[in-house]
């Protein structure tokens, strides 16, 4: 196997800028080797007519889609949440139930509004708590069909899972 069909294959899977450190790592490869298979990557897609592209970014080198296809990007994956709500979801999600204070704690002020728009979207649901002033959160069966999870419990385990058989770690 090509060295820079390997490192395409890592930025593919880890699906996030990655150090140089890093990729050599997951490679098993030293420094120099993986910048030269980085630089022969970037080459290689520099000459194909495709809608991908290794980008070098201040986070690292990524697997991206090419600028010029963004317009098509916000066509078919309409942005109905901002990074920052999907982020509070993703936490609400992963400590379903979870106290709202406990929140705000976890992610700022900034969630009050987020757990509202979420709310709205049908993806959370709040209760009053027995005792206290604090709001219990949870997501709701509409957040389970609309990113087609059957249970929370499958992507706990498929996490713990994928973090137990990485190798290379950043």
């Amino acid at each position: 196997m090509r060295l820079a069909t390997q490192i395409e294959a890592i930025l593919y899977l880890k699906g996030q800028p990655m150090g140089l450190a890093a990729i050599a790592e997951c490679a098993g490869i030293s420094r120099k080797e993986a910048k030269d298979a980085l630089l022969e990557l970037m080459d290689d897609y520099a000459h194909r007519d495709s809608a991908l592209e290794i980008a070098d970014t201040p986070s690292g080198y990524s697997l991206q889609l090419r600028e010029t296809f963004q317009d098509l990007l916000h066509h078919l994956v309409p942005a109905e949440l901002g990074i920052g709500a999907l982020r509070t979801l993703a936490a609400i999600a992963l400590k379903s139930p979870i106290l709202q204070t406990e929140l705000i704690e976890l992610r700022g002020s900034s969630a009050y509004q987020q757990v509202q728009e979420l709310v709205q979207f049908g993806f959370v649901r709040k209760r009053r708590q027995a005792e206290g002033r604090s709001f219990w959160l949870e997501v709701t069966e509409r957040f389970q069909q609309y990113f087609e999870v059957d249970e929370l419990s499958q992507i706990l385990t498929q996490v713990n899972l994928e973090e137990e058989n990485s190798d290379c770690e950043e």
